[in-house]
């Protein structure tokens, strides 16, 4: 079976902060075809509730599929010692959604086909994953010698990849106005130079999971993640060495949390040089400095969060 990793597209994603929000000016209006602030919000409600839910549904996803391969396996008789557990999918942030905001204008129909499908997809994964934990619980597959485990598992896998491919093109679709949005609603902002700045360290990290994501179903490359490294070192060095001079005294207390994104992106740069010396010498990415570094990815997200939030 083809391996999907979620790495690269689902954990490579960065919500935008919805408390800087302010009017919306006549720039905001032309770029993003905007009525007002509420079409600016929304957007970038819209954008991190579908990133939350993307990446969790990505996760929940991974393990199900995990958990299809030892089905099938256990089924046609192979030694499977534990099932893999997977626990209830939880996508509150998918339940915020109510639709597709009006602000994207003319894109707004090709967003609206891409979430149709990106839902269903969703839909009928969980819905087939619940088949095949029926399947082996009362373990029919004794009487088909596990044909059935092995057809499920081709579906789902089928219906994963077109969630990917729905998801990603989700992404690429709503970033442009995502972006415009943001600039806009940051336009009279105090933070705004170590938001921006920040973000720009992020969009760096995310450069380097895409790569690495990449990597790891194929070769890996030391060149390539030695390049993405260096870019990403620059960015975080720059970044660190802002001083954090807001004389609006109510963000003072971002300083240390703008100190703190800083600190963990350091750490991560500790643990990419880590990943980059195992995979030299393995010839390939080991499983446990993926999980090393996408632990750390997460440190450096929630802690940027909690920053521009």
């Amino acid at each position: 079976m083809k391996k999907i990793i979620i790495l690269a597209m689902a954990l490579s994603l960065t919500t935008v902060s919805v408390s800087c929000k302010k009017a919306v000016n006549k720039l905001g209006n032309k770029v993003l075809n905007l009525g007002g602030t509420e079409e600016a919000n929304a957007i970038i409600e819209f954008n991190n509730n579908l990133i939350d839910s993307y990446k969790n549904t990505s996760k929940h996803i991974e393990r199900v599929l995990k958990y299809t391969e030892a089905a099938a396996a256990k089924s046609k008789g192979e030694n499977v010692m534990i099932m893999p557990i997977v626990l209830s999918a939880m996508d509150h942030s998918f339940s915020r959604i109510k639709g597709v905001p009006s602000g994207f204008g003319k894109d707004k129909a090709a967003i609206e086909a891409d979430f149709t499908t990106y839902k269903t997809k969703k839909e009928n994964i969980e819905k087939k994953f619940e088949e095949l934990k029926s399947y082996m619980n009362s373990e029919d597959y004794k009487d088909d010698r596990g044909a059935k485990a092995e057809m499920i598992r081709k579906e789902i896998e089928t219906e994963a990849n077109a969630f990917y491919i729905s998801g990603e093109n989700l992404m690429a679709k709503i970033k442009p106005a995502t972006d415009a949005a943001e600039e806009v609603i940051l336009k009279d902002h105090p933070m705004k130079e170590y938001i921006i700045s920040s973000k720009k360290v992020m969009n760096s990290l995310d450069s380097v999971i895409e790569v690495l994501g990449k990597q790891y179903t194929g070769k890996f490359n030391e060149a390539e993640a030695q390049k993405k490294y260096d870019e990403f070192a620059k960015v975080a060095e720059a970044n660190s060495k802002m001083e954090f001079n807001v004389k609006d005294q109510q963000y003072a207390y971002k300083k240390s949390q703008f100190e703190n994104f800083n600190k963990y992106a350091s750490n991560f740069l500790d643990t990419y040089r880590k990943l980059i010396r195992d995979s030299k010498e393995a010839g390939k990415i080991p499983d446990s400095n993926i999980e090393q570094i996408d632990s750390s990815y997460e440190s450096v997200l929630s802690a940027y969060n909690s920053f521009v939030n």
